[in-house]
């Protein structure tokens, strides 16, 4: 399509269809929301936002009033400001415009031909910051033939409530040591690692299981089994409780803007204690971690209920009891001890020369790397759509995503290239089991994010997760409420009435006949239901029984194709010599 032809359809969408999505006008004598400047540079703007808090820009970039703005190489940037009872048919644009170098006027009445009433005054990217004239670049100049592409193009564009993210890319993510990897492969399989030898990190992460277990809430330390099929054990070695929370799956936490994990965000990018993080650990976290997720390695084996066991049982269990950072040694000793594992610590680490060197710091890197080796995933249809592939979607995927970026609001939240925007929200999932209960709190229960943050305003709210793989990880929700994707969705659209209509079947939990009584305690309060139930941040949406079929196709297109197979898979063995969980 020409140039002419491309200004026709524009002029003609604009002034006689009246619904196109670059309409800029008054609604309601309104002041439509747009930039204006404060100075230019070449390459860069610091502007003045008059826009709603929540817009974005056109490319998906989250900013701020008063934020830089890095124009690059785009010759429009584009603020979607969408006021509230505006359907996005009529979606408002505040235009800042880069005109052709020395010549704003001759730009400005261009635009007002085009009948866009409202724009900020053209400004001239050959200025430098001071003011002063500098050699023009023609590469950042604007020119009018791209704005028209640009508009026309934007008229025609998907009416989704924001836009789509950016593609996920090797980029996205650290280098991984082949020789690091594949260390780290065999001590996440490795039982060597939990307090009685009895339980891996791949228990209740592994990848026949999506890289979870497969259970609303997991059984940890003193059980038999993956999956459905794992026992409670029994004698003296049974459980003693359920491990309160959902095992989250491990599909892209080794992106490098992952800033803070586990459900209630315990664990975060932080300089409080000048280690580089906030954990339980405080102060005494070890040096020299690579990563968020090497620190985040480090809990699984220091916990009772998942890895580390009883107090009474084990060196690793009684040091835990202590301070945190005895057990830190006792597991690198386990570890160094072993020649196999020895050897390969002094290959893959410069710093380890001999096994004296080896500490828990390169033990839990190795499994990072292995972990961002393993599960790294964004070879779904829907990546290849975002790559520019019309055809990776097929029709209800297409309707599914226009309804999850739009209508259902799916992307509210679930946001940016990794589906999550790494906050935490209320979505009044009901409560079972032995909740992760606070030291002084008088009744079972979880309240999400407070339990970390000792904020009211943070009562039961949970970290949003990351989508990619999303159909294999069942149970959903931050303790496994529901075991299929559509009653999850269906929780999503109206958390009220679903929470009042959840039923206990709704939970997969093997069963343990000493702790039935227990499972639902929390659920049969009335007055922490009361209390759950007056927490939801988010509304109700009405979508039809076909349309959830589609949001639903949509979710199952994010599924890997490659990715999901494995990278270096399930070790034949350990050199541990235990017995490796398949």
């Amino acid at each position: 399509m020409g140039f002419f032809d491309l200004l026709v359809r524009h002029l003609f969408h604009h002034f006689l269809k009246g619904n196109g999505r670059i309409r800029i006008a008054s609604d309601r004598g309104k002041r439509v929301p747009h930039v204006g400047t404060y100075e230019i540079g070449c390459g860069h703007a610091t502007a003045d936002f008059i826009v709603p808090p929540d817009a974005a820009l056109s490319a998906g970039m989250a900013f701020e009033r008063g934020s830089q703005v890095p124009l690059k190489s785009a010759d429009v940037v584009a603020f979607n400001a969408q006021p509230e009872g505006v359907h996005h048919a009529n979606q408002f644009f505040g235009l800042c415009v880069a005109t052709i170098c020395g010549r704003k006027e001759l730009g400005h009445r261009f635009f007002k031909t085009l009948g866009i009433h409202q724009i900020t005054s053209g400004f001239d990217l050959c200025k430098n910051r001071t003011g002063r004239r500098q050699k023009c670049n023609k590469n950042k100049a604007f020119h009018i033939s791209s704005l028209v592409v640009v508009l026309s193009a934007l008229a025609w564009a998907p009416a989704y409530g924001n836009p789509l993210p950016k593609p996920l890319q090797e980029a996205d993510f650290p280098a991984v040591d082949p020789a690091k990897a594949k260390l780290g492969q065999l001590l996440f399989f490795d039982p060597i690692l939990s307090g009685n030898q009895n339980i891996a990190c791949a228990t209740c992460h592994h990848p026949q299981l999506g890289s979870g277990d497969g259970l609303s809430l997991g059984i940890g330390e003193g059980g038999e089994g993956l999956g459905k099929e794992r026992t409670p054990g029994e004698g003296d070695s049974k459980i003693a409780k359920r491990i309160p929370r959902n095992a989250p799956a491990l599909w892209n936490l080794g992106a490098k803007e992952i800033n803070i994990l586990f459900h209630d965000g315990r664990l975060s990018l932080s300089d409080i204690y000048e280690n580089g993080f906030d954990s339980p650990a405080q102060e005494w976290l070890p040096e020299g971690l690579d990563s968020i997720l090497a620190a985040q390695a480090l809990f699984p084996m220091t916990a009772e209920f998942e890895m580390a066991g009883n107090p009474k049982e084990n060196q690793i269990a009684g040091a835990v009891y202590d301070r945190i950072d005895n057990v830190w040694p006792i597991v690198a000793k386990r570890v160094r001890v072993i020649p196999e594992y020895s050897e390969m610590f002094i290959a893959a680490f410069d710093d380890v020369d001999q096994a004296l060197d080896i500490n828990i710091t390169h033990v839990v890197n190795a499994i990072a790397a292995f972990e961002t080796h393993e599960f790294t995933s964004f070879d779904s249809p829907y990546d290849a759509f975002l790559n520019g592939d019309s055809a990776a979607l097929d029709a209800d995927q297409q309707a599914g995503l226009d309804l999850f970026f739009g209508k259902a609001k799916c992307g509210s939240c679930h946001s940016g290239k990794l589906l999550s925007d790494q906050k935490f929200h209320a979505l009044m999932l009901p409560h079972f089991g032995p909740g992760k209960t606070r030291q002084w709190d008088p009744v079972v229960r979880d309240v999400g994010r407070m339990g970390a943050s000792d904020r009211l305003e943070d009562a039961y709210r949970f970290r949003t997760p990351m989508l990619r793989n999303v159909a294999m990880t069942a149970p959903y929700g931050h303790n496994g409420a529901y075991a299929d994707l559509e009653s999850m969705v269906r929780h999503h659209l109206n958390p009220r009435e679903a929470f009042e209509a959840w039923e206990t079947s709704n939970a997969v939990l093997p069963a343990v006949p000493w702790l039935a009584k227990a499972d639902f305690l929390a659920f049969q309060d009335s007055r922490e239901r009361s209390r759950l139930a007056s927490r939801a941040d988010i509304d109700p949406v009405e979508l039809s029984d076909a349309e959830v079929a589609q949001l639903i196709a949509f979710l199952n297109a994010l599924t890997g194709t490659e990715s999901i197979k494995g990278r270096l898979g399930i070790p034949d063995r350990v050199p541990s010599g235990l017995e490796v969980p398949k």
